[in-house]
């Protein structure tokens, strides 16, 4: 008797259940991963794109600030709401921090030397109080550790560093402006660290910048500020005096101010628009792809039995055609499509207006920019452009960018529950959380398939036994008619 050939043959049609359950299995698998790959387009749309390019303040600006004069003492970033007001600057004087300075203990040191080192031999502990927060050091702590523990403390409001060239502790205020300063204990004992650096040389309050702009003063408590939608950033004096005038010109001093025109530059908000509606298009067009994608219903996956029988490009070919339309008319997507597209829709008149319109009905939505009807619009109201988008001040969540990027994560939500994807990440490779509808699913079709295979494996055993037990028995009952036979004869 053949037994292996018997016990495979009826083995075969034994496993046509489980090998069903395995395609099926196969099925949600691929259906996952494309469900991932979705997932990653979205989170690349709504994060990358609509949240930090195209949402950003610079993105649609349509300004540029040209400067004169003195240039290196001030530099001019135009906002999108720039009014447009020429400006003329002189800087008197910068803005600065409060700071404590030593004496310094010489030059032989680094910041790995200790407290010793500098020549301290007190057992008591070195103490600094400063702005309420008390540190306490002893002689065998290395100077990194002390200017660590310092600006580890936030509550300080202080940043410590240290001079190697004069052996010098240096202790800057937080912040700016004149109310700036390193508010040090007053009771004996409680600096006696500074000592060791040499003693206190002098601890300075913080200055206010002091500004002329068209003649007007200005005083703030920071080196760069807005002035008429212009973001300025001072870093240096454009003045020779030291006390604040009216205008510098007319004392006689000598100044050699700043001058700063606002012009119309739309290129960069173009460029945004542009690259929007092109990615909007490319997201929209592989939706409306993927739904309406042929599934053919007649290609399961293929086994490794199947397999074994076929060439490596029939092979490629049917499983392609296996994993066509996984997500056909899928309603996470259809949904994702429809809200998309409405945002759009809600908004088509004011897009008309700026050179934005949608295509034949057949194009599924897809957007065509006049670049030329975009420019003028941008020339002749920025603002209202930028409002389109990115939404007014009052209500910086009405633009366009807003409301896609609120659409968008609620469709991320709906993926995250069905499949397990990451909502924040666009890696293609990321696990997928387990208790999910679809992590469930697969749990349950490999516990069915454990299951089928213990008992296939139990009804192999069987036939193999009985097969054996058939064989031995015949050779058994041919054995007696032989030896009948044989004594007949």
């Amino acid at each position: 008797m053949d037994i292996d050939t018997m016990v495979k043959n009826l083995m075969a049609a034994k496993r046509i259940p489980m090998d069903k359950l395995t395609q099926q299995k196969q099925l949600v698998q691929w259906q996952r991963d494309s469900y991932r790959e979705i997932n990653s387009k979205l989170v690349d749309f709504k994060s990358n794109k609509l949240t930090k390019t195209y949402g950003t303040s610079s993105a649609l600006n349509a300004y540029k600030a040209v400067t004169t004069g003195n240039t290196d003492a001030l530099k001019a970033v135009a906002n999108a709401d720039a009014n447009g007001v020429d400006m003329k600057v002189s800087i008197t004087q910068l803005a600065s921090k409060g700071k404590l300075e030593t004496n310094g203990a010489g030059s032989k040191f680094t910041t790995l030397s200790t407290l010793a080192d500098l020549g301290g031999t007190s057992t008591d502990p070195y103490k600094l109080k400063v702005n309420d927060q008390t540190f306490s050091f002893s002689s065998d702590t290395a100077i990194s550790t002390i200017i660590s523990k310092i600006n580890a403390n936030a509550d300080a409001k202080v940043t410590a560093s240290f001079d190697e060239i004069k052996g010098k502790l240096i202790i800057s205020s937080n912040t700016m402006g004149s109310k700036s300063e390193v508010k040090l204990g007053t009771t004996a004992g409680d600096n006696t660290l500074l000592d060791v650096f040499g003693g206190m040389k002098q601890n300075d309050m913080g200055k206010d910048a002091v500004v002329y702009i068209n003649n007007t003063q200005i005083i703030k408590d920071t080196n760069s500020f807005t002035v008429n939608g212009v973001i300025l950033t001072l870093s240096g004096t454009t003045s020779t005096t030291s006390t604040p005038m009216i205008d510098p010109a007319v004392s006689g001093e000598k100044d050699t101010p700043v001058n700063i025109s606002i012009q119309s530059d739309p290129t960069k908000a173009i460029d945004t628009i542009k690259a929007f509606v092109e990615d909007y298009n490319s997201l929209v067009s592989l939706l409306n792809s993927k739904t309406a994608e042929a599934k053919y219903r007649d290609f399961a996956p293929l086994t490794d039995e199947q397999k074994a029988d076929m060439k490596e490009a029939d092979i490629t070919a049917w499983t392609e055609k296996a994993k066509s339309g996984l997500l056909k008319n899928d309603d996470i997507l259809t949904q994702t499509i429809s809200s998309l597209r409405a945002v759009i829709s809600e908004k088509l008149g004011s897009l008309s207006s700026i050179g934005i319109t949608t295509g034949q009905y057949f194009e599924n939505g897809k957007l065509y920019v006049d670049e030329e009807k975009l420019t003028k619009a941008l020339n002749n109201n920025p603002q209202a452009v930028t409002e389109l988008f990115q939404g007014t001040e009052s209500a910086p969540k009405s633009g366009i960018f807003s409301i896609m990027a609120t659409k968008v994560d609620n469709s991320l939500d709906s993926l995250v529950k069905r499949v397990g994807t990451n909502k924040f990440s666009t890696d293609l490779t990321s696990t997928f959380k387990e208790e999910s509808v679809m992590g469930k699913k697969l749990k349950e079709y490999n516990s069915r398939i454990a299951t089928m295979l213990t008992n296939l494996n139990n009804a192999e055993t069987r036939y193999y036994k009985q097969f054996s037990a058939m064989e031995t028995a015949m050779n058994k009952l041919q054995s007696q008619s032989n030896s009948l036979f044989s004594t007949s004869s």
